[in-house]
């Protein structure tokens, strides 16, 4: 075995060719980095909805308009206030709520069909009207007779993970008396295999 004579004071050992391939490569290892930091950022950037991208409030009705398209449903909300509503039903878990006052200024913009937003509900007060004007049309309705319980059903994505239906049972009058989440059927994995 060849032994390299030790390093004397003031003379620096000769560096062996991995050490000048590693130092030679360094900064090429942080230029990666970099670009792809940037790269990163811009598709962050890029995959923004464009409901985020609005200013918070202050926004006319044209440019919310300009920026999301006319509103597939509109509807009133407390005196003077209009809220225009952005589904992706049939088979989307949101609808993108923008909220305007008498003037047609934004007040704000939000994901309605969330927990949190379910969880405004009222048990015993809200009405079907209520429901329609603040979550818009529901993906289905159904009436269970022996219930007496018409039953309006939301797609969301439970605590932004599980695809999720939430159902709203009105008694005769339209007042909510119950609610319930259950899994969302269309993407239950099925256990055959025939299709």
């Amino acid at each position: 075995m060849k032994h390299l004579p030790q390093a004397r004071a003031g003379i620096a050992r000769p560096k062996s060719s991995a050490t000048i391939l590693s130092d030679a490569l360094r900064p090429i290892a942080a230029l990666r980095w970099l670009v792809a930091g940037a790269l990163t950022l811009s598709l962050t950037a890029c995959l923004t909805p464009p409901w985020q991208q609005l200013p918070p409030s202050g926004a006319s009705q044209a440019e919310v308009q300009a920026q999301l398209g006319k509103p597939r449903e509109v509807y009133p909300l407390a005196p003077g206030v209009t809220r225009w509503l952005y589904p992706t039903k049939p088979f989307g878990e949101e609808t993108i709520a923008a909220d305007f006052d008498a003037q047609g200024r934004l007040l704000g913009t939000t994901q309605v069909l969330s927990t949190q937003e379910f969880n405004k509900v009222e048990i015993d007060k809200w009405t079907k009207t209520d429901i329609l004007h603040h979550f818009g049309e529901p993906v289905e309705t159904s009436y269970f007779p022996l219930m007496k319980r018409e039953v309006w059903s939301y797609r969301f994505k439970q605590d932004d993970v599980w695809f999720s239906l939430m159902h709203f049972y009105f008694d005769a009058e339209g007042v909510v008396k119950t609610t319930q989440i259950s899994p969302d059927p269309l993407h239950e994995k099925r256990d055959n295999n025939l299709f």
